[in-house]
Formats: structure tokens, sequence, C-alpha cells
């Protein structure tokens, strides 16, 4: 079981498994801060790394409104 956990492909679908949780986590959350969101949001939201959503998830409480969130998107 080792050798297979240690494989390129089985870390590459748990790294794809960690990044959808992630998203599904964010945009929930985002969801009930702000309503419904625009899809192009969602859709640059998806795009983004597991890294990228954590650091979007602890950055999000600060924001006042949709254009925060929009602003953290294009820097």
């Amino acid at each position: 079981m080792a050798i297979l956990q240690e494989s390129p492909w089985y870390q590459q679908i748990l790294s794809e498994g960690e990044q959808k949780e992630a998203f599904r986590f964010l945009n929930r959350q985002l969801n009930r801060k702000f309503g419904t969101i625009d899809s192009s949001i969602i859709e640059r939201i998806q795009a983004l790394t597991t890294e990228q959503l954590e650091a979007l998830g602890e950055d999000f409480i600060n924001f006042s409104n949709i254009s925060d969130l929009e602003a953290w998107l294009n820097r």
C-alpha cells in the first residue's frame, strides 16, 4: 500500500480531491457571505490551486463585499 501512495498518479488524484473539497467549502462560505456569485468569478475560483484556495479562505473573512473578492482574484 505504501508504494501505491507514493505513485505520482495516486498523488495527483489525492491532490485533485483536496482541491475539489477546498473549492466546495469555500464556495459555500462565499455564498453565505455574499449570496449568489457570478459564474465568471466561480470559474476563476475553481481554477485556483489548493494552496490558493486555502489562502483565499483565510483572506475572505476580511472582505466587506464582492469587489474585495474580485480584487483578491486580480492580484
